[in-house]
This record gives structure tokens, C-alpha cells and sequence, in this order.
């Protein structure tokens, strides 16, 4: 308890001049707000760890400044990979239709939502999906099936509701 209050008190005075620092360096205020955030959480993920730091706010600036330099370190690669990416780099349209689509998966249970995901989305066969999941053929094949029931008369409801 007397951990919790002190790393309480430690972010009522740290936080804000974290905050500014890294803002500062980035330049990008609620990403600055961010790996700060996540600094203070390694802590309290780490008690043992963060009891033994000498000076708590140097410790937590290194570690937000360490999350920043692995965000910007994730976006180039995905900047440098992203023009690389075959197909329309424009966002697809949004439809009604995927509204309906989503919202219908979102109703069924996960496990089902994963099965229909893999096979219809991602195109795998029912041995891969069976493979990558983890779990026997026949239950692919059940949960694709009680899915698509499902997703049927979602879809046939929603088309009725959309209709009137």
C-alpha cells in the first residue's frame, strides 16, 4: 500500500514535467502523454524493480523515451514497407453492407467469428484454419456451419429492418 501511495505521489509531481520533456523531443503531445502513461505502468508492473531505483523520474524518462524511439523505429518500417504493399492504398469505401457485415460478426460468439474470419476473409482452407487454431477439422467444419446459420438470419434481419 505504502508502494501504491508513493508511486501515486510520484506521478502527481513527475507526470506533467514527463510529459513536457518528451513533448519537447517528439514534438507530439498525445504521444508524449502516451509513453509516459506507459512508463508509469511499467512501474507498477515492476514493484520489486521500481523499489530499487535510485532516482524514479530519470528511470521512467529512460523508459518513455525508450518506448518513443521503438514507436518511431515501427513507423518507418512501416512507412518503408508501406509503398511496397501491392494493391489500392487508399482506404476501402465503408458501405452499408460492411456496416451490416460487421456488426453481424460482432454478434456471433468468437470462436465462430474466428472460423468464418480465417475461411472467408483470409481464404483458408478448413485443414489450415484447423491447423493454425489448433483444434480438430470436424470442429472447423461445426463452427463454420453454426456460423454461417447465424449470420444468415442476422443478415436476413437486418436486410428486412434496412428495407422498411
Amino acid at each position: 500500500m505504502r508502494a501504491a501511495r508513493g508511486l501515486d505521489e510520484l506521478y502527481a509531481a513527475s507526470y506533467r514535467r514527463l510529459v513536457v520533456q518528451i513533448f519537447a523531443i517528439c514534438g507530439d503531445l498525445p504521444e508524449a502523454e502516451d509513453v509516459v502513461q506507459e512508463a508509469f505502468v511499467v512501474a507498477v508492473r515492476r514493484p520489486r524493480e521500481f523499489a530499487e531505483v535510485v532516482n524514479p523520474e530519470a528511470w521512467l524518462r529512460g523508459i518513455a523515451l525508450n518506448r518513443l524511439r521503438s514507436r518511431w523505429r515501427h513507423l518507418a518500417v512501416v512507412r518503408r514497407y508501406q509503398a511496397a504493399v501491392p494493391g489500392p492504398q487508399t482506404p476501402p469505401e465503408v458501405t452499408a453492407d460492411h456496416v451490416a457485415l460487421i456488426a453481424a460478426l460482432g454478434r456471433l460468439d468468437p470462436d465462430q467469428r474466428e472460423v468464418v474470419v480465417l475461411h472467408h476473409l483470409a481464404d483458408l482452407e478448413v485443414t489450415e484454419i484447423a491447423e493454425q487454431v489448433g483444434i480438430p477439422v470436424g470442429t472447423v467444419k461445426s463452427r463454420l456451419a453454426r456460423a454461417r446459420a447465424r449470420l444468415a438470419g442476422l443478415l436476413d434481419d437486418s436486410e428486412e429492418a434496412h428495407h422498411a
